[in-house]
């Protein structure tokens, strides 16, 4: 093909894609019936993963937990089957150590079968300025926040590429997509989880593997615990997320295909006013929403948690 007919046609399509988006945005597309998949869910012991467990129980799916802690994982299974979930499953991992990943994915598989809707949701912050975060926790938050979606990709990627049949999940965060204070060590490791799943979404379509879907999403701060002392300065225009919406709101994209969700919305401005701003004009502006030290009262979850 020549450039003027391959320009031509990128022209037509980028048109053509853009109106999509804009019709998309005014009537949502079709909802995908999940009933029968298999949804694990990592860090379901507490928080978001709680929640989008016992939304896709109540959806029909097939749901596997995984969390390191075996009391929230009880508590996450009983709430699950109060909404009448008929086939779930937990194991207690921890996401932090590849091996125990591996493990575990292979005692799903056998047990089980083959996940066909994978949601890495585990995450941990440190919430200290990073000369005074320990290594130990450095490596720890790049392990769970990052290093958990390779090996769990590698260990149930191969079967959705094989039945071009599946769904990757990624929840990362908007410090993934804007730098933050007292939380590098979380940012760097949220950049690259976006970074990533980004990556295989186009190894996906290089393969033509238009079956196996992604799904990217950035919220806010939620009110887990997690982020426990953190408040918005502005909290009418950018809230402190309820856990129960932001879950609804992963579901709702996972179902209609969604490649990135961004929550609240105004939150789609930041790396657009990054990618042009002088960077004293965008320090400005984040430091008026209270983003720059937004982490200066952080508490996080009691050690117990």
């Amino acid at each position: 093909m020549n450039f003027f007919l391959e320009t031509l046609k990128v022209t037509v399509l980028l048109v053509y894609y853009l109106l999509e988006s804009l019709v998309f945005l005014v009537v949502p597309g079709r909802k995908k019936n999940v009933s029968g998949e298999i949804v694990l869910i990592t860090g379901a012991g507490s928080g978001i993963g709680r929640h989008l467990a016992v939304k896709f129980a109540s959806l029909g799916a097939t749901v596997v937990l995984w969390d390191i802690n075996q009391e929230g994982l009880n508590c996450t299974v009983r709430l699950a089957k109060e909404k009448g979930a008929g086939r779930i499953h937990s194991y207690v991992c921890d996401c932090g150590k590849k091996q125990d990943i591996y493990r575990v994915a292979d005692q799903v598989k056998k047990e089980v079968g083959d996940v066909s809707i994978l949601i890495n949701n585990a995450g941990i912050v440190i919430g200290k300025e990073f000369l005074d975060s320990p290594d130990s926790l450095l490596e720890k938050t790049m392990e769970v926040n990052t290093m958990a979606h390779f090996w769990t990709y590698k260990a149930f990627l191969p079967a959705m590429i094989a039945a071009n049949h599946g769904h990757l999940v990624s929840i990362a965060s908007c410090a993934g997509l804007c730098g933050a204070g007292r939380a590098s060590d979380y940012c760097a490791s949220k950049f690259a989880a976006v970074g990533f799943a980004e990556s295989i979404d186009l190894e996906m379509r290089i393969l033509r593997k238009t079956g196996v879907k992604t799904t990217i999403v950035c919220p806010y701060v939620i009110n887990t615990g997690m982020f426990d002392g953190v408040k918005s300065k502005w909290p009418r225009v950018i809230p402190v997320l309820d856990p129960e919406y932001v879950a609804e709101r992963i579901i709702s994209a996972v179902r209609q295909n969604q490649e990135i969700l961004v929550v609240p919305r105004i939150a789609y401005v930041c790396p657009f006013l990054k990618s042009f701003l002088p960077v004293k004009a965008t320090v400005l502006l984040l430091d008026y929403f209270g983003l720059l030290d937004l982490m200066s009262t952080f508490k996080g979850r009691p050690k117990k948690e």
